[in-house]
């Protein structure tokens, strides 16, 4: 295929800008899918996608216009989702990075555009959903021109709802993007974007060649994993996949290899020919940082096998997160697994629950916490029932994240006492716009990860937009808060809070367990405790019986004698009794704002 007539790109934006709407028009303009098969957001093709109306996964397919091979990746918004929009990136050219014509700039719009920058990537900026009354295309335009340096004449305006001005877009697409480059004539180097488990074929790898050419049948290296595999089946995604006998330099399209262990081809590995193969692997991707941390167990521990496996075919399709075995005395055994966010977690274990039908439970998020023992040792802690007595370590430290938020002007109180009280420290508060403004802000991750996204939409009415990234540890005053039930320690609860928090959350989760307990034999005590000091109790009375009914007159000797030896078998079984404590109650107790 000529390179010349090549153009890849990928679709950035915030969440709910229009990108999936904007593919599905450029879908239809290009004839890819016939009018009667077309459908909203064509290109995501998992139900949750589709219920949620956000994108998670990034999706390729091949288009043609005008004589031009366009190949296009359209990527999510969210901000727990970015690892999926850096690697999209590693295979275009350039970026059409569309902005809604009312909002204007928001948190994400600068991170994507950031991203596309360090890729040294050519940006076609994109004033979108024109056809709503609100739209004001030449304040955001202006606002474009201010913050992001990219001339006003040179933003198209277009409508992907309605159609107008997509032609247009594609053909500024195909004037203003350059081709790939890459040798044809090298030795094979071919770059994994993405995979998926298929149960019939095994492993689907969308790829992108830099160099060399990859024909039918021929026998593949693959350089990080060490594995050798021959060529089943290649092509293109057009958006479905149509084999070819070959791919060269420059195209980006599907493999399939017969692999059945999912860790040969993982995103960011590096393929070529096994005769006469390139020396050097291509640069992949960064490993993503795990951010929030939960234990998760399947309900029925027969389950715990198929458990396993879904976590290594969902690990192919979703690189970003991590797992490793755990055993809680609780829960019995599980996983601890990392994500990037709260979304992220939800969605993965959403995911695991629908795809490979299992049922699990999830223990409350904690994030990975760095400990200096008495003797210098430094230890991470991701887990706060992990963490070791006071006395045994100097200093704990915790994250913290840099969050930049942009909301309306009149929000700012509302965002700086949100901040504030979440332990932040303001770094910037810079004017977009006389409407609009943009407030960082340094905050402990601790303290973001349980409610702090739900807290900004809600005080905002939903204007506020969010970014984030690490911004290393800092010493901090944090305790491991412990409940009890009966006395016993239940790993599952344990959370580390800061020590000024300690008491709120110790009195929440009791008065919260003694609502969703069910009631035993004997009184249960539910207790919060930092160390051996109780902070915060609760009790879950005991099932009462009558023991005198039977009686019909008498001295009162005979009833106080039932009580009594009532009163001694109850503290007996105190003693002995376990409490049962039912698998959701870890769910709904875990949700403090209910």
């Amino acid at each position: 295929m000529d390179r010349s007539k090549i153009r890849n790109l990928s679709i950035i934006a915030h969440i709910d800008h229009g990108k999936s709407t904007l593919a599905d028009r450029m879908l239809e303009l290009c004839g890819a899918v016939e009018a009667r098969d077309m459908r909203a957001q064509y290109l995501d093709s998992m139900d949750i996608e589709r219920e949620r109306g956000i994108t998670i996964k990034l999706q390729s397919v091949t288009l043609q216009w005008k004589g031009y091979t366009i190949n296009l990746i359209d990527t999510p918004g969210h901000v727990d989702f970015g690892y999926e929009v850096s690697r999209s990136l590693a295979a275009c050219e350039g970026v059409v990075l569309v902005v809604y014509a009312a909002q204007g700039i928001e948190a994400q719009t600068l991170a994507n555009m950031y991203l596309a920058l360090e890729n040294d990537l050519e940006v076609v900026p994109v004033l979108n959903k024109l056809d709503l009354p609100a739209a004001d295309p030449d304040r955001v335009a202006s606002e474009i021109e201010q913050v992001l340096g990219l001339p006003a004449e040179d933003t198209l305006r277009i409508s992907a709802k309605t159609g107008d001005g997509v032609a247009e877009l594609l053909d500024a697409i195909v004037e203003r993007i350059p081709p790939p480059e890459g040798d044809a004539d090298a030795p094979l180097q071919a770059l994994i974007f993405d995979s998926h488990f298929d149960t019939y074929r095994g492993v689907v790898s969308s790829i992108r060649i830099m160099n060399g050419r990859m024909q039918q049948g021929e026998k593949l290296r693959f350089m990080q994993a060490g594995a050798t595999h021959s060529i089943e089946e290649i092509g293109t995604r057009t958006p479905v996949n149509l084999p070819s006998k070959k791919m060269e330099a420059g195209e980006v399209g599907y493999l399939i290899a017969g692999i059945k262990d999912v860790r040969e081809a993982r995103s960011g590995e590096t393929v070529t020919t096994e005769a006469n193969g390139a020396e050097e692997t291509l640069d992949g991707y960064r490993e993503p940082q795990q951010m929030v941390f939960c234990g998760l167990y399947p309900v029925d521990g027969d389950d715990y096998e198929n458990f396993r496996d879904a976590l290594d075919k969902l690990l192919l399709d979703d690189s970003s997160f991590s797992f490793e075995p755990e055993t809680s005395g609780a829960l019995g055994f599980g996983f601890r697994c990392g994500f990037l966010g709260l979304l992220h977690m939800e969605i993965v274990r959403e995911r695991l629950e629908r795809e490979f039908d299992l049922n699990l439970i999830a223990t409350s998020p904690s994030v990975n916490y760095r400990i200096t023992m008495n003797g210098g040792e430094e230890r991470a802690i991701d887990n706060p029932a992990f963490l070791p007595p006071s006395g045994d370590w100097q200093k704990i430290e915790e994250p913290y994240l840099k969050a930049t938020m942009i909301a309306p002007a009149e929000y700012t109180g509302t965002l700086m006492e949100l901040c504030q009280g979440k332990r932040g420290v303001m770094e910037k508060m810079e004017y977009l716009s006389p409407e609009r403004l943009e407030l960082s802000y340094r905050l402990p991750l601790g303290e973001v990860v349980i409610d702090f996204f739900d807290q900004l939409k809600s005080r905002t009415q939903g204007y506020a937009s969010l970014d984030y990234e690490a911004s290393g540890y800092e010493k901090g005053d944090l305790v491991r808060v412990d409940i009890l039930f009966n006395g016993e320690q239940v790993d599952a609860f344990s959370t580390i809070v800061h020590r000024d928090n300690a008491y709120d959350y110790g009195k929440r989760m009791t008065e919260k367990l003694q609502e969703i307990i069910p009631r035993q034999q004997f009184e249960v005590p539910i207790q919060a405790a930092i160390g051996g000091k109780i902070i915060a109790r609760a009790t879950v009375r005991a099932y009462r019986k009558d023991v005198t009914a039977k009686l019909y007159g008498g001295d009162i000797t005979r009833k106080n004698k039932l009580l009594k030896k009532q009163k001694e078998g109850k503290k007996k079984m105190k003693s002995i009794g376990r409490v049962e404590i039912p698998p959701d109650t870890f769910i709904r107790a875990l949700r403090l704002d209910d």
